[in-house]
């Protein structure tokens, strides 16, 4: 079957941006021709492709097609051609890159990665996925990325896998939160009671931590907090303990506005560059500056 790319671009962009109006800005038409569009390829393809609604989703078919677009994309973005009787919006239209990364990477020492990768793409944006890194590799599976910064060694289907290095966790509090719930020292009844912070759901290194100290299943009261930062500021402003990267943790540590609960007694979370095998050479220069970014920042 040959594919229209005009309708598989206009797929991509309202999917990327999540409405039709979004979509009709980023491409440079009306909202009414990307509508035509999706229409023309749905039913070129024999099924609804997008869900429409707020923000706009897309189906299983969907995914396969905006999957292939934004890797025809990225290989178009190679390409060197002349603007002639174009504007240079629609001749060279952002290819985009999708990956899914942890918070406290992001929060610590991806981004480096992505600016160095950004200073000899300019044609590429990033389009990043936020999960738990023991949970990236789902979006893998699904096709939903085509690399993750993920806890798994063992490769997803159809990608190669790297040892970037490990991340360090330190379990920090306030030195005004020791001394209200610690302050007969941290032992398994006070760690009890005492509140944790956890950054969602899916979050287990608390319980890693309380299991390695106590050897025992505990449950203490819990606040959520979905960002690292927070998750360091909740820490400071005596909410909780938790577990913070040493990297974002240790200015405030030399300053005394937080403290270790049990000094040497850190988690080190083993972290992996998983990516798609597909001959992409802009994927490959995204993991050339991953990996230097990694040996810096990671130990």
């Amino acid at each position: 079957m040959q594919l229209d790319y005009p309708q598989l671009a206009a797929l991509a962009a309202v999917v990327r941006e999540g409405s039709f109006e979004r979509a009709a800005r980023a491409l440079h038409v009306t909202p009414s021709a990307v509508s035509q569009r999706i229409r023309a390829l749905e039913e070129r393809m024999g099924g609804v492709l997008v869900v429409r609604g707020t923000p706009c989703s897309v189906t299983e078919a969907g995914r396969a097609l905006v999957g292939h677009a934004e890797r025809v994309a990225l290989l178009e973005s190679e390409l060197a051609l002349p603007t002639v009787g174009r504007s240079a919006a629609a001749a060279a239209p952002r290819a985009t890159l999708r990956i899914a990364v942890n918070a406290d990477s992001l929060a610590t020492w991806f981004v480096a990665a992505l600016a160095a990768f950004a200073q000899g793409q300019p044609q590429i944006s990033i389009d990043l996925m936020l999960d738990d890194q023991e949970h990236t590799g789902e979006a893998l599976r699904r096709g939903d990325v085509l690399a993750a910064v993920s806890a798994s060694a063992d490769p997803v289907q159809g990608c190669s896998v790297v040892a970037l290095g490990r991340m360090r966790y330190l379990a920090t509090a306030s030195p005004a939160f020791v001394r209200r719930w610690f302050a007969r020292g941290v032992d398994a009844d006070a760690l009890a009671v005492a509140p944790c912070l956890v950054f969602n759901r899916k979050d287990r290194l608390q319980e890693r931590w309380l299991k390695r100290i106590t050897r025992r299943e505990l449950a203490p009261p819990a606040h959520q907090l979905p960002s690292s930062q927070a998750f360091v500021d909740a820490a400071l402003a005596g909410l909780g303990w938790g577990m913070n990267p040493q990297a974002l943790a240790r200015p405030h540590l030399a300053a005394r506005r937080l403290v270790e609960l049990v000094p040497e007694r850190a988690i080190d979370v083993p972290l992996y560059w998983q990516s798609s095998r597909l001959a992409l050479p802009a994927l490959t220069r995204l993991t050339d500056a991953v990996l230097a970014a990694a040996r810096e920042g990671l130990s």
